[in-house]
């Protein structure tokens, strides 16, 4: 029997860049200073992005602008949810106490809040630009380039 294997690479194409970005603001807000600094139009989908069956949801702004060939993707890697906390039966206490999960899109970069995906042929000669622009919103407080090769769940980031 043959075997058949799908390699992700195929989809990806050299035009699809990757920034990182440390923030602890809300998506919206973040979005907002984005539009305003590098002159956006990102806006909220109505579907976030579903992974784990369900488990986690990651928000995702998006602006298609059609003058440069460009898409914009504003991303969350961080979701996080409350569930009921296990606990064995006989216990002192039998008020079910909450928990806390937390679940990233790319496991790999824990620490990222958002990522910024920016799909156009012209990405690699602005990107100097577009993270020293970012550089200018005080509430973030890194961002930097993303290298896609090391990312293992790079499928994430196809939509």
């Amino acid at each position: 029997m043959a075997l058949h294997k799908i390699d992700f690479d195929e989809f990806l194409d050299d035009s699809f860049g990757l920034i990182a970005i440390h923030c602890s603001l809300e998506d919206y807000r973040l979005a907002y200073l984005i539009n305003m600094e590098l002159d956006l139009r990102l806006k909220r989908q109505d579907l976030d992005l579903d992974y784990k069956y369900n488990a986690a949801s990651y928000s995702i702004y998006e602006w298609v602008c059609n003058k440069e060939y460009t898409t914009w993707n504003l991303i969350s890697n961080v979701c996080k949810r409350e569930g009921d906390m296990l606990y064995s039966t006989g216990s002192l206490f039998e008020n079910p106490q909450q928990t806390t999960k937390t679940f990233h899109l790319i496991p790999d970069m824990p620490k990222v809040d958002y990522f910024l995906k920016i799909t156009s042929d012209l990405y690699h000669k602005r990107e100097r630009l577009y993270i020293s622009q970012l550089q200018n919103i005080p509430q973030i407080i890194a961002c930097y380039q993303v290298d896609i090769e090391k990312i293992k769940n790079i499928d994430h980031l196809i939509f």
